[in-house]
């Protein structure tokens, strides 16, 4: 089993920059792929990131591509996800998961078998 810990979520103005940190521990060695979600208030959960575990291929939705990286630090089992020229519509709780089934989904939760525990960004307008 994976477990999935995430910090570094918080409040900024419109324009600003957040970097949001998904630490990775127990069975890290199974996990496949892992994702960045978020959901705001009556919205369902959707799509943000993606990266492979050996960090050579990464995947972005539409709405943040060129403005959102993920990246992982290898030596820490950490995941990334930084997050420039926020607009107000970023703002959710975000989510970070991880696929230990290889199941080649990446832009839906059900692809995805362990959660992190969320963190709340909110840009201000």
């Amino acid at each position: 089993q994976v477990q999935l810990v995430e910090s570094g979520g918080g409040l900024v103005q419109t324009g600003g920059s957040l970097r949001v940190s998904c630490a990775a521990s127990g069975r890290t060695f199974d996990i496949y792929r892992m994702g960045w979600f978020r959901q705001a208030p009556g919205k369902e959960r959707e799509f943000v990131a993606a990266i492979n575990w050996n960090a050579l291929n990464t995947n972005y939705a539409d709405s943040v591509k060129g403005r959102f990286t993920t990246s992982r630090d290898n030596v820490k089992n950490t995941v990334y996800l930084q997050m420039t020229s926020l607009k107000p519509e970023d703002t959710a709780v975000y989510y970070c998961a991880a696929d230990s089934r290889n199941t080649y989904v990446i832009n839906i939760p059900a692809g995805y078998d362990s959660w992190g525990q969320g963190t709340q960004v909110t840009v201000s307008s």
